[in-house]
């Protein structure tokens, strides 16, 4: 099935016909102004995609609407959840804390021990907010430590792996802080499904296949492997899946919550109990014996020390968009560096998804990316990240002027945003040593799957069509790649209040801490042991990682305009970088814009997945593009430097809201790529 066409406020209707209802196939409709770039899906799919300036397209998800609330997430269940607290009167903040918790209890894919990152639009203050809930390496995380085992980088899975639980302390945070209801009201969801829910087929298969992993953690073993000795060990998609020890863990944060209102508290200290209990209480005390039994390093004190921090976004503006995003413990700065420097460029004239329009993206956030991956780290420890020179528009400029718009620079370096802030750059003699060390690998792979894109099809791609859709038919693990990664919940109500969240880590496989039921997280991997890559984010006890968790929010003349995030590691900033200009440059309708087909690109350091330096080194020229583009278009790319491989539905997914100011109403976008899924009222 697919859906009719809709136009955005503002777009002109007359254009919008030109199109409507109507299949070009795959191909470039040319003319004086290259306005149409048109694909057909594959066989089977009925859906016309047409991502161009001022027109429409059809969508294989159907476009979402509201007056009063909207709720997205990436489970059915657990928007469901966000629903439930709209329904009984909560505000976005409520909704979205609800729609936090289901997706943990549901490892879709993260755990209650994982990490949240978030911004608040205040509609009374009429600001944005930012929340650091991000844990910390914990007491003997050194580098010295890990190279005595033998690592490059933290490892991938295990207690080895984890910083300390962010997400109860974020939810607890925020509930308080900006919410309406009680803690109680915003777990009931998550504690019915911790006694049990229908398990998604993608959840259970991802267990089965990690079972050999997880069966050498006892804990996760006893949750896990509700059929030990079977030649199935997981559970049966459909199946009713409880988690006793994690409905007793959550059960004492709502006991702690009322314990402390019986005692005359208000609704905030109250909250905050449950927080305390979690953090210092006996959920602590089983945690850390739980981690430090497996061997993880994680203290009772590294617990009761760690804290939430409410923080300043940072922000550029773009077109009369100020566009936020989370400080540079995330990688979020890079698609602010990108907009800056896509401010020298004339995107339109290109046409959308042209060889210049898709080179250009790929060059531009090759820059932003090489300044990630030396500049970027936990502001709260020294050295501190020139991160007023990187937003710079004259350092942007700078930037953009090396660009060759013929050819793909296999050679991109970080830049020197030093002088821009008026200092010296300290790390100068460093770059050098670091350019002449390491260089990227030019080597063509053409069926190499970089991590963060374990979902694109490439050893597929030379079958026929027909007999390509059979073989992803029948592939469960494919299927289960083509879903997995971290979530995005994105909320907003009548009142005002915009919720916009990355949460992740303690995904399956998981190393659950004790009888808890939760998962620890494996975000340690996210450091460097070496100076030589990042001296920014190199590994120290009570520091924060730099991670690729990156909501997004988007204001215009001051109101809200856009609330958008998305899963996949590495690829987040990027394909929130195209959705973002294809809202802006294209008029495209959140659900459009969601669905459409973007280009990754590989030539960075990964931040996830593997412990050698070869694991995770640039590899240079290296491009994912959907299996639609034009062939003309993929000829000239290859004429450019590019290796190229191919994937299915590159979009995500990304989840989003688009506020109508004209019409005061909400649209919600929620990606095909995956069980991504919105409800609004």
């Amino acid at each position: 099935m697919c859906y009719d066409a809709q136009i955005r406020p503002g777009i002109p209707v007359s254009i919008a016909e030109e199109t409507k209802g109507v299949d070009f196939g795959q191909k470039i409709i040319t003319g004086m102004k290259r306005k149409y770039v048109l694909f057909t899906a594959f066989v089977g799919m009925m859906t016309t995609f047409a991502p161009v300036q001022g027109q429409t397209q059809r969508t294989e998800k159907p476009p979402l609407h509201g007056k009063h609330w909207m709720a997205i997430t990436g489970k059915p269940l657990a928007a469901t959840a966000g629903a439930q607290l709209f329904h009984q009167g909560g505000n976005a903040i409520d909704a979205a804390c609800a729609m936090l918790a289901a997706t943990c209890t549901m490892w879709d894919v993260l755990s209650w021990g994982g990490e949240t990152q978030a911004l608040i639009y205040h509609p009374k203050l009429k600001k944005v907010i930012a929340i650091n809930a991000l844990g910390v390496a914990p007491t003997g995380a050194t580098v010295d430590f890990f190279r005595s085992k033998g690592y490059e980088f933290p490892p991938e899975y295990g207690p080895l792996a984890a910083v300390t639980p962010g997400t109860p302390g974020g939810l607890c945070y925020m509930l308080a802080q900006y919410g309406t209801k009680s803690l109680a009201e915003v777990l009931a969801p998550a504690l019915e499904m911790a006694a049990g829910y229908p398990i998604d087929a993608q959840t259970a298969n991802s267990i089965e296949r990690g079972k050999e992993r997880i069966k050498e953690w006892p804990y996760s073993k006893k949750v896990f492997l509700v059929h030990q000795g079977t030649e199935r060990e997981a559970p049966e998609a459909g199946e009713l899946f409880v988690q006793q020890d994690l409905l007793q863990t959550l059960t004492k944060l709502v006991e702690a919550e009322k314990k402390a209102l019986a005692a005359g508290k208000d609704r905030k200290t109250a909250i905050m109990a449950a927080y305390d209990r979690f953090y210092k209480g006996d959920i602590a005390d089983e945690f850390v014996r739980g981690s430090k039994e497996q061997g993880g390093l994680i203290t009772k004190e590294d617990l009761a020390n760690w804290k939430p921090i409410e923080e300043e976004p940072l922000h550029v503006n773009y077109k009369g968009i100020d566009v936020y995003k989370l400080q540079e413990w995330t990688q979020g700065p890079a698609m602010l560096q990108s907009l800056q420097l896509l401010k020298n460029f004339d995107l339109k004239s290109m046409g959308y998804n042209s060889a210049p329009y898709i080179h250009t993206i790929y060059q531009v956030m090759n820059l932003a990316f090489a300044d990630r991956d030396f500049y970027y780290g936990d502001p709260y420890f020294k050295p501190k990240a020139p991160i007023q020179g990187l937003l710079s528009e004259s350092y942007a400029k700078a930037r953009a002027a090396t660009i060759d718009p013929q050819q793909n620079n296999p050679q991109v370096l970080p830049g020197d945003p030093y002088p821009y802030e008026g200092k010296k750059n300290p790390f100068a003699k460093l770059l050098q040593q670091r350019s002449k060390q390491f260089t990227p690998d030019t080597e063509s792979k053409k069926d190499f799957v970089p991590k963060h894109d374990a979902n694109s099809t490439s050893s597929l791609l030379s079958l026929p069509d027909t007999a390509l859709w059979a073989s992803l038919a029948t592939d469960s693990v494919y299927m289960d790649r083509l879903l997995r990664g971290t979530t995005s919940v994105e909320a907003a109500d009548a009142e005002g209040w915009v919720v916009s969240i990355t949460p992740s880590g303690g995904w399956l496989p998981a190393c659950i801490a004790g009888n808890t039921g939760v998962g620890m997280s494996q975000r340690l991997q996210s450091f460097v042991l070496d100076s030589l890559i990042n001296p920014f984010n190199v590994v120290a006890p009570g520091k924060r990682p730099r991670v690729t968790l990156t909501p997004a929010l988007a204001l215009k003349e001051g109101k809200p305009y856009l609330s958008f995030a998305v899963q996949g590691g590495d690829t987040q900033d990027q394909n929130l970088l195209q959705f973002f200009l294809n809202t802006v440059e294209f008029g495209m309708t959140p659900q459009q814009a969601s669905e459409a087909p973007n280009i990754n690109s590989n030539q960075l350091w990964l931040s996830l997945g593997g412990t050698k330096i070869d694991d995770r080194k640039p590899r240079a020229g290296s491009l994912l593009l959907d299996k639609r583009t034009p062939k003309e278009v993929v000829e000239k790319l290859k004429t450019m430097g590019y290796s190229i491989q191919f994937g299915e539905r590159n979009s995500g997914p990304i989840n989003a809201i688009y506020f109508d100011q004209q019409h005061g109403t909400l649209w919600g976008g929620s990606s095909n790529n995956g069980e991504d899924y919105g409800i609004g009222w």
